[in-house]
């Protein structure tokens, strides 16, 4: 089945937003608005899986199990390395 274009009413001021956002990108509005819709769903999964694995690390022997069979987190650099 074909896809079907449809509109979306928002105020003049997101508009022109999103026009400057999608002309930044060099990408129609409409492509612009999938793709933040993608971004969107996918941060929302991310932060549902955030959330149970935060969970299941809090019940007892759970995180050190995880280090045990994984090896820990690896290390967290020491300094912010800066552009030169």
């Amino acid at each position: 089945m074909a896809e079907t274009d449809t509109s979306v009413r928002v105020d003049t001021a997101i508009r022109d937003r999103l026009k400057a956002l999608a002309d930044d990108s060099n990408m129609s509005v409409k492509d612009l608005v999938a793709e933040l819709t993608v971004r969107e769903e996918n941060a929302r999964r991310l932060a549902t899986a955030t959330a149970a694995f935060r969970r299941l690390i809090s019940e007892p022997g759970v995180a050190a199990a995880f280090d045990s069979e994984f090896g820990g987190l690896p290390e967290a650099p020491s300094a912010i390395q800066q552009a030169a």
